[in-house]
């Protein structure tokens, strides 16, 4: 875990920017010796909101699922996948 004082981003901003680049992780700022704010790596933030998405989704059909909605099988997905890729191929 990387952690360092606020004004760290002020003096070193091309230093802890390269550390988020560098490590994927983000950097955890603190003031008055609390937790302030977290810096990050654009490309690690769009990774991590993507993996939030995709839960929250798969939490969303696990719940639907539980509650008696009817799912898909194997079968039917790989047919409207396979008749979704002719359409695109085709045109």
């Amino acid at each position: 875990m990387n952690i360092r004082p606020s004004a760290a981003i002020r003096q070193n901003y091309n230093e802890i920017a390269e550390l988020c680049k560098k490590t994927g992780e983000p950097v955890y700022l603190t003031k008055n010796g609390e937790g302030d704010l977290v810096v990050m790596d654009i490309e690690a933030f769009t990774r991590r909101e993507k993996m939030l998405k995709l839960r929250e989704e798969l939490l969303s059909v696990e719940e639907a699922r539980m509650n008696g909605e009817k799912g898909y099988s194997i079968e039917e997905v790989a047919s409207a996948m396979k008749t979704a890729i002719s359409e695109v191929l085709n045109g």
